[in-house]
């Protein structure tokens, strides 16, 4: 309660004529908190981040960066960073995930808004300044699924051989990765992350972007966690990504078949890392909600696992640790 007596009394000083209310709006993976500021005449947001656990820096920094890209970002009206609080521009509080669930047939236009605020966003000549999305980064993101999905959720230990193909398997994904070339990326640009605005969409829980492979934010947000594709929808916006993508000189693959083969490697990247995440967030956490999208990042990994030689034998570990096919997500499937 002493941080909300404190937010409470940092919006009086800057607003020390207006009443307002405080609800809250949303609260992330991470120790950050939003919250809506009613007004008489208007709605923002304010972003309690403990200082002890948040640095606002990489907020504000990245925020930046997507603004003079184009792209449509919270507008920072006041900060006070020793406290760790922002007060930000109101983007609303319809998400892509609740459109798309409540309109379906909405999804074209949604996704094709995205899609053209990605290549805005991979267009940025200020993505070089980001911290490198690296071997060493993109590494430890995978070993969350041996050490948190595997040892902690099926409570298994892997024999030498298992840990031998998960060796010789994430070599090869990394290798893949960082053959990819790099640009801007948000790093969880999905449909809870993107809200419906004018103009469409408006971008949010952009901190912790670096610079990195082209693919990995397209893969976040069509192979996403939280809602259902069928393959043959899913390749068509894929493909329509990457004539625009083209057009406007980013630098993909001129083959299709080639980028397709990269976007689904670094999703393999992606989901392993997820599954790893998501059990962290249960067990280290206490968000027990994220298990329940856990089986539709395993569907994703499988797919892609069976598509590839090389990553047969990532599926065959698979079988091994998780015989029974995982129950298909209770979810939204258009």
């Amino acid at each position: 309660m002493e941080r909300i007596h404190l937010l409470e009394s940092w919006i009086k000083e800057q607003f020390p004529t207006q009443s307002f209310t405080l609800q809250p709006a949303s609260a992330d993976a991470s120790f950050r908190r939003y919250f809506r500021i009613f007004f008489s005449d208007q709605t923002m947001i304010v972003m309690d981040a403990p200082p002890q656990h948040e640095d606002c820096e990489p907020f504000l920094r990245v925020a930046e960066i997507l603004a003079s890209s184009g792209v449509h970002v919270p507008a920072i009206v006041a900060r006070n960073l020793e406290w760790g609080f922002l007060l930000l521009s109101d983007l609303g509080n319809t998400t892509f995930l609740q459109a798309l669930t409540d309109q379906p047939e909405n999804a074209d236009q949604l996704y094709n808004a995205a899609t053209d605020a990605l290549v805005k966003m991979q267009l940025s000549h200020h993505a070089e300044s980001l911290s490198p999305y690296d071997e060493a980064l993109l590494r430890r993101e995978l070993d969350l699924f041996p050490d948190w999905y595997i040892a902690r959720h099926l409570q298994l230990n892997l024999n030498d051989n298992q840990q031998g193909v998960i060796h010789a398997v994430f070599a090869k994904i990394l290798q893949n990765n960082l053959a990819q070339p790099r640009v801007l990326v948000h790093r969880d640009y999905h449909s809870r992350n993107l809200m419906v605005t004018t103009p469409n969409p408006g971008i949010i829980d952009f901190q912790d972007a670096v610079f990195g492979p082209i693919t990995y934010d397209l893969v976040s947000l069509l192979k996403d966690a939280y809602i259902r594709w069928d393959e043959e929808r899913l390749l068509d916006w894929v493909i329509r990504y990457w004539e625009k993508a083209r057009k406007a000189g980013l630098p993909v693959c001129n083959d299709f078949a080639a980028f397709y083969r990269d976007f689904e490697w670094m999703g393999v990247q992606r989901h392993l890392k997820v599954l790893g995440i998501f059990a962290r967030l249960n067990y280290r956490d206490g968000k027990t909600m994220y298990l329940n999208d856990m089986p539709l990042v395993m569907e994703y990994l499988r797919k892609a696992c069976e598509r590839y030689l090389e990553l047969n034998p990532l599926l065959n570990l698979l079988d091994e640790i998780h015989p029974v096919a995982p129950d298909r997500k209770i979810g939204y499937t258009f």
